[in-house]
């Protein structure tokens, strides 16, 4: 497993990085420390995204675990890379407005549940959630958005 941790992290003892970049000695993590944090942060949002498909049928409870799951598998990243890393990678000139809608779009839908208390709205909130965080996710694969943008113009003449 250490194996494992270094090929994905390094091993540089030198610029063994902690989660908040370059302010020394607040959180430090070694490599297995980190892998252990990302693991269980995913798992923890996709138990949350799990759980959230069995309370369908209250759209508000359905709104807060999805959003909360969402949020805990895209910050489990932060546990490999940093979380200022993932905050630059994330505001990066490709990704910045998939990053925006994305954000928004959680920010609407908890909106929508814990204030409005709208069950169609928070429908459509999460809606437009899932296809934001498709569309984000998309923009870390390579040329993903070009095809699926290719693959929309010929099915159904519009583009995205």
């Amino acid at each position: 497993m250490w194996k494992l941790s270094e090929s994905i992290l390094g091993d540089n003892e030198e610029q063994q990085d902690n989660l908040f970049g370059d302010q020394e000695g607040l959180c430090s993590l070694s490599p297995l420390q980190r892998v252990y944090g990302f693991a269980a942060c995913l798992l923890a949002g996709l138990i949350c995204m799990f759980l959230s498909m069995i309370v369908f049928i209250k759209p508000i409870k359905f709104a807060l675990l999805f959003t909360f799951g969402n949020m805990l598998a895209i910050g489990s990243t932060a546990f490999l890379i940093g979380p200022m890393q993932q905050l630059s990678m994330m505001m990066d000139p490709v990704r910045i407005y998939a990053t925006s809608i994305y954000v928004g779009c959680v920010v609407l839908a908890l909106i929508c549940a814990l204030l409005i208390h709208s069950k169609i709205l928070t429908l459509l909130a999460i809606i437009c959630e899932i296809c934001a965080l498709i569309w984000y996710s998309l923009s870390y694969i390579p040329f993903a958005r070009r095809m699926v943008s290719n693959v929309t113009i010929r099915l159904f003449d519009t583009e995205i």
